[in-house]
């Protein structure tokens, strides 16, 4: 009885171990699986990166959104802004960065911010992205805090990099195989003491 089982489960091993896969004489197998496995791996890859650069694209949203309210609410405030635009800029870009450096490579690379203050709702909300050579132009671009009661435009860009090749040429829309990233708050600030 015994010897009648360990036979069974060699050929049991046989039957379904690579081995047999290995030996089948047909050839049907290995085909079969090739012609699934190349689809079904395009598939997988597709999924991953749509997710993940979702994923990103929402980390910005909610960055903008949160750095958007300390300046709606008057926790930074035109007075605590320096006279030199860079610093500006690298100021609002670090209040970002700093919340979008879980997913991204430190130090942001591909941020651009916009802030901008404007007399009415209709101005804000006919600013247009402009681009040049395929990518954001960004010359226009800078700091602009109005005072409390003024209305103002937070737009955060990030040229997320498409990390799979094959990938690269459907899924960019900026030059050097990335895509773009887009976040936008407009607000009227507070009536907080300027």
């Amino acid at each position: 009885m015994q010897v009648k089982s360990d036979q069974i489960r060699q050929s049991g091993k046989r039957k379904f171990g690579l081995r047999y896969f290995s030996r089948d004489d047909a050839g049907s197998v290995v085909v079969e699986f090739a012609v699934l496995a190349i689809p079904f791996s395009l598939l997988v890859f597709a999924i991953l990166e749509s997710c993940i650069s979702f994923a990103g694209n929402q980390l910005l949203m909610n960055a903008t959104d949160e750095v958007a309210r300390e300046l709606r609410t008057g926790q930074v405030r035109v007075r605590d802004l320096d006279k030199d635009e860079k610093k500006n800029i690298a100021f609002v870009r670090g209040k970002v960065c700093e919340k979008i450096e879980i997913i991204v490579s430190k130090g942001c690379p591909g941020l651009l911010v916009d802030l901008k203050s404007y007399s009415t709702f209709t101005e804000a909300a006919d600013a247009r992205i402009k681009f040049k050579n395929d990518d954001v132009d960004d010359s226009d671009f800078g700091v602009e805090l109005g005072k409390s009661g003024t209305i103002n435009q937070l737009r955060t860009f990030y040229r997320w990099p498409v990390m799979t090749d094959f990938l690269r040429k459907s899924m960019s829309n900026l030059k050097g195989g990335n895509t773009l990233h887009f976040a936008s708050v407009t607000w009227q600030n507070e009536p907080f003491d300027d």
